[in-house]
């Protein structure tokens, strides 16, 4: 399939991923309340945790490897056994660590229903094998059983999840969608592939598999793990509003991670092939996309902060709102980490570039959480992260312009955000009108929608939002006339 074609149902798949979620989140975060919301959280990032141990670099080696090999029958099977046999062992001894720990942690040990369904969860996890059909480009597969499972998911949500003492049925719901959508890949993939301990070539993925898992493990020194100190130095309720702040950036971050998901076996092939300048094609496109999405939804997103949270959350949860305030920039920041660390170092192999980006993180989020959480809890949470991103931006920059002379967009970003400012002005009297929050919030988007295609068309002259408005223009428009 086209790179059209697989970022419609990757976008629909990664949509759908935060959409179901995001109509689920609200109804549960006013049925269990923000203590019991924080309690869940929690636990998914201390199931996240074992999950990263379990898989290490297996989702990224995986879709690498399989899209090299995806022409060869013989080797795709060989290559699915072999990286599928490390994640199985992996895991292993990920559950074993839980294990241990579930009787060492007090905490841990407070809640072991919980502690059961995330082993239940890491377990699963394994047969996933996302990596498989993301490295096949089967992404109209993948899309087509993700909503099918959501929709399951957020029927049993409504039904089973209506008291505030629900919120283990909530969590265990939450290990449903996971293991429904394992057993379907398991079954789904003896079409492509047959798996056998014959012929395994072990060896060649086991440094990526951990040079990959060290950054996977890294990564999470200022994602994963800042919930879960939080949950430690703080309490559940300070989780909930950090947890809180994050579901709407999540859910746009994920957008443009789902064109990179589409974007990094297409580069992998380039590369493989020697065409660089499609290759480099390709990346400017990324930055145009990035900068033109990012920089007005982070300006509406500052504006409309309070009624954002009130319309995910519900009341109650006012103390996520400047949490919010301070990560919303993540959506250019870690897009742009997007763009060097997935679609260009990953694809090129420069695994140990990659691995020393996460170290970087590491090194200031471990410090800073030490140093802000417990004084600023959730805010000190969210500075950390910003913080820790930041240098990550910085090393991946100097890799990227080390190997391909890639410089970073700052006269462009600086253009944008200049000619785009009105976006904040107004929308902030848009919300100081008395009219429902609602209506304030629609009003703001259709503004934002409006004067950012008029910018980028006529002002910046983005050539991605000009070649897709004239093909929208005389496809529709001018053929209905």
């Amino acid at each position: 399939m086209s790179i059209k074609v697989n970022f419609f149902y990757n976008s629909i798949l990664t949509v759908s991923k935060f959409v179901f979620p995001l109509l689920v989140f609200p109804y549960v975060t006013r049925v269990l309340g923000v203590a019991n919301i924080g309690l869940c959280n929690f636990f998914t990032s201390v199931t996240t945790y074992f999950i990263m141990l379990a898989m290490m670099g297996v989702g990224t080696v995986g879709l690498r490897e399989i899209a090299k090999s995806k022409h060869d029958k013989f080797l795709l099977s060989q290559t699915y056994s072999s990286i599928l046999t490390i994640n199985v062992t992996a895991t292993l001894i990920s559950l074993l660590l839980l294990v241990v720990l579930s009787f060492v942690i007090p905490k841990f040990s407070q809640h072991p229903s919980l502690m059961c369904l995330g082993a239940v969860q890491v377990f699963f996890n394994t047969f996933l094998v996302e990596w498989l059909y993301k490295g096949l480009e089967e992404f109209r597969y993948i899309t087509i059983r993700t909503i099918c499972v959501n929709i399951i998911y957020a029927v049993l949500v409504f039904t089973f999840v209506s008291d505030v003492d629900d919120y283990e049925m909530y969590f265990a719901l939450n290990s449903f969608v996971i293991i429904a959508n394992a057993i379907i890949n398991a079954v789904h993939s003896r079409k492509y592939v047959k798996f056998s301990f014959r012929n395994l070539r072990i060896k060649p993925f086991v440094k990526p598999f951990l040079i990959l898992g060290l950054y996977a493990f890294l990564t999470s020194m200022y994602t994963s793990f800042n919930v879960m100190y939080l949950g430690f130095v703080s309490d559940d309720t300070e989780v909930g509003y950090y947890t809180t702040a994050i579901k709407m950036y999540g859910a746009v971050i994920a957008f443009f991670m789902a064109f990179t998901g589409v974007m990094m076996p297409r580069l992998s092939t380039l590369i493989g092939s020697g065409k660089k300048d499609e290759f480099n094609s390709l990346i400017n496109k990324s930055f145009a996309i990035l900068i033109a999405f990012s920089v007005p939804l982070i300006l509406f997103s500052e504006a409309f902060a309070p009624q954002i949270i009130k319309l995910i959350a519900g009341t109650g949860y006012e103390g996520a709102i400047t949490p919010m305030r301070l990560l919303v920039p993540l959506m250019l920041i870690i897009g742009y980490e997007q763009i060097t660390v997935m679609q260009i170092l990953m694809p090129l192999g420069k695994d140990r570039a990659v691995f020393t980006n996460a170290l970087m993180g590491a090194i200031v989020g471990l410090s800073l959480n030490l140093l802000l959480v417990s004084s600023l809890k959730s805010v000190g949470t969210s500075l950390v992260w910003i913080c820790s991103e930041f240098a990550v931006l910085a090393s991946s920059q100097y890799y990227a312009n080390k190997y391909i002379g890639l410089q970073f967009p700052l006269k462009s970003i600086l253009n944008h955000t200049i000619w785009l400012l009105p976006i904040l002005l107004i929308n902030l009297f848009i919300v100081n009108i008395d009219i429902n929050y609602i209506i304030q919030m629609t009003a703001g988007a259709v503004f934002t929608g409006v004067y950012t295609l008029v910018v980028e068309y006529y002002i910046i002259k983005n050539s991605f939002i000009r070649t897709y408005a004239d093909l929208y223009y005389n496809k529709w428009i001018k053929r209905s006339r």
